[in-house]
């Protein structure tokens, strides 16, 4: 079934258009690409203005668990920091729904 990798980051206000514009012009489709995921989103929280979520659909399960021990997004990783370092904050998520109506 479908799994997904979320990816939530907590923005320094001071930092919300620039990394904004960044994840839309760079980050989301350089990581679609060599994430090699079926579809990508992000948004930002209705509730927490600092709250930047960002979706990686994948095939299964084995799919995400490869990318997430993969070089991919060690890459990822590494030039979000480089960016971000010090002004963002994020965790990540790996879900496989188990049901859907």
């Amino acid at each position: 079934m479908t799994a997904y990798l979320i990816v939530r980051a907590e923005v320094d206000p001071a930092v919300t258009d620039a990394f904004d514009t960044w994840y839309e012009n760079e980050h989301l489709p350089d990581a679609l690409k060599s994430f090699n995921a079926l579809a990508a989103k992000r948004g930002w929280s209705s509730l927490d203005a600092s709250m930047h979520i960002a979706i990686y659909e994948f095939p299964d399960l084995a799919a995400v668990n490869a990318v997430m021990n993969g070089d991919a997004i060690k890459g990822s990783i590494k030039e979000f920091d480089r960016h971000w370092h010090g002004k963002v904050t994020r965790s990540r998520e790996i879900v496989e729904f188990s049901q859907e109506l």
